[in-house]
């Protein structure tokens, strides 16, 4: 009985290390989150630039993001874009908070209930027009703009930054923006 005990008490504590240890790997090891954020600055539509290509925005092109506060201090996020294989628009809503200190640009995202994944703004320039996002290791990649371009001087910035951290580059799509979105405000 008592070897039972012990046997139970080892895997609950692996369980909790596995926990404790998924939940620290929210931010690739060489990415640093932008410190000094202002959330309040950083709400409103952004159009996404680039990504890595995921199964949850497969065949999207006219993406973007927008970010509204909620009553609690954390982030309503409405994702939408044009599913051009489909021939017809797609949204998905969710909800963002921050991992720790609200003047760090670490956060967490849902769209699905209890299930969160990183979001760090890792570079961003100081009229917040333009943004670099690490998601929670190098498979996740974005490259956001208040605009539906990006000046090649802050893309190239972007892209040199995002190689050192590790991210293979040449993976991202580069988002087509020719249609209005229903969506935007």
């Amino acid at each position: 009985m008592k070897m039972r005990y012990q046997a139970i008490g080892v895997v609950l504590s692996l369980g909790a290390l596995a926990v404790l240890s998924s939940s620290c790997a929210n931010i690739p090891k060489r990415a640093r989150a932008v410190s000094n954020f202002d959330i309040n600055r950083y709400l409103g539509t952004w159009y996404e630039i680039a990504r890595f290509d995921f199964r949850f925005e497969k065949n999207l092109d006219n993406t973007m993001a927008q970010y509204s506060l909620k009553d609690d201090g954390n982030v309503d996020v409405l994702n939408s874009g044009y599913n051009f294989k489909k021939n017809e628009w797609t949204k998905a809503k969710g909800t963002a908070k921050f991992r720790g200190d609200k003047t760090v640009a670490e956060l967490k995202v849902s769209f699905f209930g209890p299930f969160y994944s990183g979001y760090n703004v890792i570079a961003l320039d100081e009229d917040y027009k333009y943004a670099l996002i690490a998601g929670k290791n190098l498979d996740y990649l974005w490259i956001l703009s208040r605009e539906k371009a990006i000046p090649d001087e802050i893309r190239a910035r972007y892209l040199t930054l995002a190689q050192e951290i590790g991210y293979d580059t040449s993976k991202l799509i580069w988002v087509k923006h020719d249609r209005k979105s229903p969506f935007e405000q």
